[in-house]
């Protein structure tokens, strides 16, 4: 007979994430997870394989579930450029929040930071997340361009890495950066520089 689970998975990594999130890989120690999912060493280490395991784990997590938000924005109503500007709005308005009860900043950046150079499954699974959010904005880019809101002398998926290279840098700029004015005036600008030039 399978051994009852004894607690439940997804809330133990959920919580894993942002234990991770907040204090980076290294900074986590192994009493940290410990208080953070309610599991003991031994409960934790036999469940998921160690600490590294855990963080790639909760990496998966994060690309299963972070991403719907920012994919709800871009496939919401308005113009190409008004879903990227919303985008980089909420992203700006969650990351400067004081109080906020998420995180501060992406997980998978603060991932591709600190990690993604030396692990290559940790890279795997952030790059996972960027393309999935650079398909989301070529498919608004796209649309922009035949709705004649978007240059066209680009191909859309440079541009969209264009916005996504803007948009994680509004979320590493954040952390350091409460001044959210100067933060969207950094947002106008990359989406200003995606309009069609004046006809000659």
């Amino acid at each position: 007979m399978a051994r009852p689970r004894q607690f439940d998975e997804d809330r133990v990594i959920d919580a894993a994430m942002d234990t991770f999130w907040r204090k980076g890989y290294e900074a986590t120690s192994t009493r940290d997870l410990c208080e953070s999912t309610g599991l003991g060493p031994s409960s934790l280490y036999n469940t998921f394989g160690g600490k590294r395991q855990l963080y790639l784990r909760a990496l998966d997590r994060y690309y299963e579930t972070a991403p719907a938000d920012q994919l709800e924005l871009l496939a919401g109503p308005g113009t190409a450029v008004e879903r990227m500007r919303a985008l980089m709005t909420h992203a700006v308005d969650a990351d400067v929040t004081t109080g906020s009860a998420a995180p501060p900043g992406c997980f998978a950046v603060n991932a591709a930071i600190e990690t993604a150079t030396l692990d290559p499954d940790v890279r795997h699974v952030v790059r996972r997340t960027f393309d999935r959010v650079e398909d989301a904005l070529r498919t608004v880019v796209t649309a922009g361009q035949a709705a004649g809101e978007i240059r066209t002398d680009r191909d859309p998926t440079t541009l969209a890495r264009q916005v996504q290279s803007a948009y994680y840098g509004l979320r590493v700029l954040s952390r350091v950066h409460s001044d959210r004015d100067a933060l969207l005036a950094t947002a106008d600008g990359t989406l200003e520089s995606l309009r069609p030039g004046p006809v000659s």
